[in-house]
């Protein structure tokens, strides 16, 4: 499963204390079961001291073989503990696919 992987992957490079992957392919105009459109909400030291756009690399290059292979979009969520703690543990929900129509 390519959720699994995604999971592995960001676990073992960031070291979160939150860590949530969520397949949002349900939302897309794709075949039931599909894993192709993922949401990331990764809290991590990591991320400490970096601008949002080196954030969104790190995950990017972490994931490169899954983004080149299997995932068409990632929603990407980066945060350190203390963003996390002042965004009250929220995420911002994923807009909705405006391509295609379900059938």
């Amino acid at each position: 499963m390519i959720q699994e992987v995604i999971e592995t992957k960001l676990h073992n490079e960031f070291e979160p204390t939150h860590l949530n992957v969520v397949n949002e392919s349900y939302m897309h105009n794709v075949p039931a079961g599909s894993e192709s459109h993922f949401k990331v909400v990764v809290v991590s030291d990591a991320f400490e001291g970096l601008r949002l756009i080196a954030r969104h690399r790190a995950v990017n290059q972490v994931l490169s073989e899954e983004l080149a292979n299997h995932i068409h979009a990632l929603s990407i969520h980066t945060y350190t503990k203390d963003e996390w703690q002042k965004q009250f543990d929220s995420v911002p929900d994923s807009p909705m696919c405006m391509g295609g129509s379900k059938s």
